[in-house]
């Protein structure tokens, strides 16, 4: 089994020991990402709506580093530390993508890295 390796300047850094995502022929894993803005490191400022629009913007760069988009996500799972974010959450990923949508979890945790409100990763299938 070849792995690859993918990490993108756009999104931010690891913050633990993984990579921001592996590739296996033509299936990609994307790790969590949180709203961390990737030239600071720091969380966004702003609402729910905000953080979410900062995770799939750092899961969109490191999909593009695999050379996909998250148009090619097959699967998300959604982490959310107050599900009555759900509604906004739902709205902020409706912007982002367009049907047929991915196969989707959303999950409600007890707390986030950080203190994020919400995480999201992805599986894509290129080709």
């Amino acid at each position: 089994m070849k792995r690859s390796i993918i990490s993108s300047t756009e999104a931010p850094a690891a913050i633990g020991p993984y990579s921001q995502a592996v590739r296996v022929a033509d299936t990609v894993y994307l790790s969590g990402q949180i709203a961390l803005d990737p030239r600071s490191g720091q969380m966004v400022a702003g609402d729910i709506s905000a953080q979410a629009r900062q995770v799939f913007a750092n899961l969109a760069a490191v999909a593009d580093a695999a050379g996909g988009s998250l148009q090619q996500a097959v699967r998300i799972g959604i982490f959310l530390t107050d599900l009555n974010d759900f509604a906004v959450v739902n709205q902020v990923m409706e912007a982002v993508l367009q049907p047929p949508y991915p196969a989707r979890a959303t999950v409600g945790v007890a707390a986030l890295p950080r203190g994020a409100r919400v995480e999201a990763d992805a599986i894509l299938v290129l080709g």
